[in-house]
């Protein structure tokens, strides 16, 4: 007991200060796309570029849809008029589809208007992970939350393991044809109200696996998502930051 002391005195505290202190992000973070669109010289090489299909080029208006968006920053290097430039902006999450797509202007995260959720979940979530044909990588993103250095569990935000005990259900993956059923029923097993959290832009819309068709291009055509969170994978800080403003906390 006492060598078990003197180690953890000796560790000192390990979880970082997020979100009371902005989150240390690694040098090649992309954050969400700062867009010019009168730099725009419609040439089109952005949108042939994009795996995704992401970008949206019109006369005097440039888009991109972080939820199909894989970030991997090939429409800002092609782009000879640096209309687009990837920011340090990390609180990617938003409430509704629409507020996904960056254009112009400055970009303000959107704050919850289900009072009905913010009633039910009070200081505490429990959610329920499924992984719909995830490649691991949102999966293993959120799993850092659980770890000493990110510790969610402070926050009253815990991983249950069965979506009996769930409030809401985080999908990863495009959902894959043989996990449609899974989640389904893991949906359904969730007491109501349930809420849903679509984690990575397989989730949101099916990411690089759209179109296919052994995938359903994401949950949204199956359960409506009450917080989408773009990445691939999202970065941990900008998945717990979405899921702290969905119940509300302020910091």
């Amino acid at each position: 007991m006492w060598n078990s002391l003197k180690a953890r005195l000796r560790q000192g505290h390990r979880t970082g200060k997020f979100p009371y202190q902005a989150p240390a992000l690694p040098e090649h973070f992309q954050g969400r796309p700062e867009i010019v669109s009168e730099k725009c010289c419609a040439c089109g090489k952005c949108t042939a570029v994009c795996p995704t299909d992401a970008v949206t080029v019109a006369p005097g208006a440039v888009s991109i849809d972080t939820g199909k968006c894989i970030f991997c920053g090939k429409c800002a290097a092609i782009c000879s008029g640096q209309a687009i430039k990837y920011g340090r902006e990390y609180r990617l999450g938003a409430m509704t589809r629409e507020n996904l797509i960056a254009s112009d202007g400055i970009w303000e995260p959107e704050r919850p208007t289900d009072r009905k959720f913010l009633k039910f979940c009070g200081n505490s979530l429990k959610i329920r992970q499924v992984s719909a044909g995830g490649c691991a990588a949102c999966e293993l993103d959120f799993n850092v939350l659980n770890t000493l250095a990110w510790d969610m569990g402070r926050f009253g935000i815990q991983v249950v393991a069965s979506p009996r005990h769930a409030d809401c259900i985080l999908v990863t993956g495009p959902v894959s044809e043989n996990m449609l059923l899974a989640l389904k029923k893991s949906y359904e097993a969730a007491p109501r109200p349930v809420w849903v959290i679509a984690c990575g832009s397989c989730a949101i819309s099916g990411g690089i696996y759209a179109g296919s068709p052994v995938c359903h291009d994401g949950v949204e055509k199956i359960l409506k998502p009450d917080l989408y969170v773009p990445g691939c994978p999202p970065h941990p800080a900008t998945l717990l930051e979405g899921i702290l403003r969905l119940m509300n906390k302020k910091f």
